[in-house]
């Protein structure tokens, strides 16, 4: 059968991952966006190049995954347990990380713009070569990784976002408009 629908294939991941990754070797532009992987056990998937925007990881335990080149827009990886993974160049914009346990994993040339990394834990993960992780939301609860896996610019010490930003002027001053 080598015309899967999205019900499809998601159901030959659950099932059969070897028997997914050797139909993923001869295909292109695989779409599996908006699918929910909600609750599940995954292992050495391979959903390197593989559109998954706007999915749910949320609740998974992931293992060995490669994610490479993958569209992870909009992804849900809350509360996700993800070990050894691979998200080299992929495009990782407005994930939402919240309260996951990322351990061993490679975020060499990936996008994190947007990404929500509440209470989340990156122990020993790599992020030296992505990009835009200035531009994530985190919290005083969030672990990152030793300062040498992190990239130079990147100061994950300073946890407040655009929206606690306040003029000197109007601290402690009421206004009339």
């Amino acid at each position: 059968m080598s015309n899967y629908t999205k019900d499809d294939l998601y159901n030959l991941i659950k099932k059969s991952p070897q028997e997914f990754n050797n139909w993923k070797k001869e295909q292109k532009d695989i779409d599996l966006s908006e699918l929910d992987f909600s609750y599940l056990t995954l292992n050495g998937i391979d959903f390197s190049n593989i559109d998954l925007n706007s999915s749910s990881f949320a609740d998974t335990h992931l293992s060995e995954i490669n994610f490479s080149g993958a569209d992870l827009t909009s992804v849900d990886f809350t509360r996700a347990n993800i070990v050894e993974s691979d998200f080299t160049e992929a495009v990782l914009t407005g994930a939402d990380y919240s309260y996951a346990a990322m351990h061993y994993c490679n975020f060499t040339d990936a996008d994190m713009a947007g990404g929500v990394f509440q209470e989340t834990d990156l122990t020993n993960s790599d992020f030296v070569g992505a990009y835009n992780l200035n531009a994530c939301r985190f919290d005083e609860e969030t672990i990152w990784p030793e300062i040498e896996m992190l990239p130079e610019d990147f100061d994950a010490t300073y946890s407040d976002d655009l929206s606690s930003l306040k003029d000197e002027e109007d601290e402690g001053s009421l206004q009339d408009y």
